[in-house]
């Protein structure tokens, strides 16, 4: 996976160029999910135990169905997305 983040630290922090270098190179090594069956409450529970702003969703067959971000959760559920951006941005 890569983020925002990732080309900020590992590529513009540490002077690699973001237009030369491979994305393999900056890229985050895990990628951290939740299945799209679970609650609202665990994505938001997993983001805030990985201080991640973003999650992928994966189906039972781990096949991308899509991305869950703060900004989807602070629609639906604007306690829960506060808690979890604190807890993120510790």
């Amino acid at each position: 996976m890569l983020t925002d983040r990732d080309i900020a630290i590992r590529a513009v922090a540490r002077g690699k160029s973001p237009t030369k270098c491979k994305v393999r190179e900056i890229m985050s090594p895990e990628i951290k999910y939740v299945y799209d069956n679970e609650t609202l409450d665990d994505a938001v529970r997993n983001m805030s135990k990985l201080q991640v702003r973003r999650l992928p969703v994966l189906n039972r067959q781990k096949r991308l169905v899509g991305i869950i971000s703060l900004g989807d959760v602070a629609i639906s559920d604007t306690d829960s997305a506060a808690t979890a951006l604190k807890q993120v941005s510790q």
